[in-house]
C-alpha cells in the first residue's frame, strides 16, 4: 500500500489538479472539499490512516488555521503542507506556527509538490522512529507506535488492547522476526504496569544451568562462581511486566519451578531458604507450536494452560504486504540519520519486488535489507540494485532456502536473527564427507564450515537458532562464518 495524501480544498477545479499530480507522484489521494470534513475523516469512529496532507488555507467554515488548530489539540501528527493564493509572509508564519509542515502558493508546480511530500513523510517517518525507540527504552512504547496498515494486524491491536486493560497471562504466538516482543512492550505500556519494569528475558538464550539462577535468583556461595547474591528477574520485574521470550526452550525443570512461580506468586532462590512474594505479569512467546512441544512430551501440559490464558498470533509479513512500503519508509528514515546519508526514497520498481518477495525472516530481515542498502547505496534514491539478493527476486520460501547466502560483516552490529548469506548450499540428506577427491582426510576446519553452511540453510538464516542447536555463541558463529568466506575468496 502506497501512502495515502488527504487534499482539502473548496475549489474542485483545484482540487483535481493536485489529485492529480500526488496520484503521478505515486501516492493514493483522497478528497475532501472543506475543513470540517478533512478534521471529520481525521478524527472519526473510523478515522482514516491518512500519512500527510494538502490543505488549503482559505476555505469557507472551518479554514486551514482552525484545521491545524484542531488537529493539535486531538494530539493529530500528520504532516501538512498549506497552499494559499496568498503567499504573504503573516499567512505563512501563521501556518508554521499552527503546525504546517510546509507551505505552497497555488498555482503549485508538480516537482515543488513532489518535493515537499516526499521532505513531510520522510520527516514524518523519523520523528515517528525516533518517538518508538524512545518509548520502547523508557517503557512507554503504545499501540501507537506500530507501523500497520493490516486488516490482519487490526485483530491483533484489538485483542491485545482489551488484554492490557487487565493482567490476564499473554501468550504471543509467531514467526522469528514478526515483532512479538514490540506487542509485549505496547500492552506493557498501555496497561496499569506501564511506570514499573518491563523486563525481558530471552529463555532459549540461557544454558540449562542458570536457567534458575537468572529467573529465581541465587543467594551468594549457592554454587561455584556465585560470588555474590543475585535477585532473579522475577524479583527485577516485581510490580510490573516479565515478558518471557522462546518460553517453548525452557528445560522441563525450570518449567516446573516457573509453574510454581505462577500458581504462589512467590519465588525461592537457588540457595534461598525462603520464598519470596512477587507481583508480576506474565507475557510469554513462541515461535514454536506450543501444543506440539505438549504433545512431544518438551513442554508442561499444566504450564501451558497456565500460559495460553489469551493466545494472540502474529501473522507472518507476506501475510500482510500492505505494511511493507510502510516500515520501508520508517527504516530508511532511521538508518539514513543515523548513517547521515541523504537518500529521498525508493524507487517504484524497488518497492514493488520488496513487496513481492515472501521475507522468511519478516520484518527483521526487512530492516536488515534497507539497512544493507542504505549504507551500500550511491545515489539518491534506493533501486532494485541497491538491495541484496535474494530480497528484490520472486521467490517462495523453498527458492529462499536453496538460495545462496552472503553474510556481512557489518550485520553483526545489528545482531540479526536472520542474515542471507553467499555460501553453496550444502547437500539436502546433510551428509557430510570425510574424505576429500585424493582420499585423504578433509581439513577439520573445512568440515566444520560445511557443517555449519548446512545449519544456517536448514534453519532456513535464523543464526539464534543456529548457534542454540550447534550449542556455540552467536559471537562465535559470526566469527566462524567470517573465516569461512574468507578462506572461500582466497581459493
Amino acid at each position: 500500500m502506497v501512502a495515502t495524501i488527504l487534499i482539502a480544498d473548496d475549489d474542485a477545479v483545484q482540487r483535481r489538479l493536485v489529485e492529480n499530480m500526488v496520484q503521478r507522484s505515486g501516492y493514493e489521494a483522497w478528497v475532501v472539499d472543506s475543513g470540517d470534513a478533512a478534521i471529520a475523516l481525521l478524527t472519526g469512529p473510523d478515522a482514516a490512516q491518512i500519512d500527510a496532507m494538502v490543505l488549503d488555507l482559505v476555505m469557507p467554515g472551518l479554514d486551514g488555521l482552525g484545521v491545524l488548530s484542531k488537529m493539535r489539540e486531538a494530539g493529530i501528527n500528520v504532516p501538512v503542507i498549506v497552499q494559499t493564493a496568498h503567499g504573504g509572509i503573516d499567512n505563512v508564519v501563521s501556518a508554521m506556527r499552527a503546525g504546517a509542515h510546509d507551505f505552497v502558493v497555488k498555482p503549485v508546480g508538480v516537482e515543488r509538490l513532489q518535493v515537499s511530500l516526499r521532505n513531510a513523510l520522510n520527516a514524518s517517518a523519523l520523528k515517528g522512529e525516533l518517538q518508538r525507540i524512545r518509548h520502547s527504552r523508557e517503557g512507554r512504547l503504545t499501540f501507537a507506535d506500530i507501523i500497520t496498515r493490516s486488516d490482519a494486524m487490526g485483530n491483533v491491536l484489538r485483542t491485545a488492547q482489551k488484554a492490557a486493560a487487565s493482567s490476564i497471562p499473554v501468550l504471543i504466538e509467531g514467526e522469528s522476526g514478526v515483532g512479538k516482543e514490540l506487542i509485549a512492550r505496547a500492552i506493557h505500556g498501555t496497561g496499569e504496569r506501564r511506570a514499573k519494569a518491563f523486563v525481558a528475558v530471552n529463555c532459549g538464550a540461557i544454558p540449562d544451568n542458570l536457567v534458575e539462577s537468572i529467573l529465581f535468583g541465587h543467594e551468594k556461595g549457592a554454587f561455584t562462581g556465585a560470588t555474590e547474591r543475585h535477585t532473579g528477574k522475577f524479583v527485577e520485574a516485581s510490580g510490573g511486566t516479565l515478558f518471557l521470550d522462546e518460553v517453548s526452550e525452557l528445560p522441563l525443570n525450570a518449567q516446573v519451578k516457573l509453574l510454581r512461580a505462577l500458581q504462589e506468586g512467590t519465588v525461592e532462590a537457588v540457595g534461598g531458604r525462603r520464598p519470596v512474594k512477587v507481583d508480576v505479569r506474565i507475557i510469554s512467546a513462541s515461535n514454536r507450536n506450543l501444543i506440539e512441544r505438549v504433545k512431544s512430551g518438551l513442554f508442561r501440559e499444566d504450564l501451558f494452560y497456565r500460559l495460553h490464558v489469551l493466545p494472540i498470533t502474529i501473522p507472518p509479513l507476506r501475510a500482510r504486504r500492505e505494511d511493507i512500503p510502510h516500515l520501508v519508509r520508517h527504516f530508511l528514515a532511521r538508518f539514513c540519520a543515523e548513517e547521515n546519508r541523504s537518500i529521498s526514497g525508493v524507487s517504484g520498481e524497488a518497492m514493488a519486488r520488496l513487496g513481492q518477495f515472501d521475507w522468511p525472516g519478516n520484518i527483521r530481515q526487512l530492516e536488515n535489507a534497507v539497512y544493507r542498502a542504505v549504507v551500500m547505496s550511491e545515489g539518491d534514491q534506493l533501486g532494485v540494485a541497491d538491495f541484496p539478493h535474494p530480497a528484490t527476486q520472486q521467490l517462495d520460501q523453498a527458492d529462499y532456502a536453496e538460495e545462496p547466502l552472503l553474510i556481512e560483516s557489518s550485520a553483526h552490529s545489528m545482531a540479526p536473527d536472520i542474515i542471507p548469506g553467499d555460501f553453496p548450499t550444502p547437500l539436502p540428506t546433510g551428509t557430510l564427507n570425510m574424505l576429500a577427491e585424493d582420499g585423504e582426510m578433509r581439513p577439520l576446519g573445512d568440515m566444520e564450515a560445511e557443517i555449519i553452511r548446512f545449519a544456517v540453510a536448514h534453519y532456513r538464516g535464523q543464526m539464534s537458532e543456529v548457534a542454540r542447536r550447534l550449542k556455540i555463541g552467536r559471537s562465535t558463529l559470526y566469527r566462524k562464518l567470517d573465516e569461512a568466506a574468507a578462506d572461500q575468496k582466497s581459493e
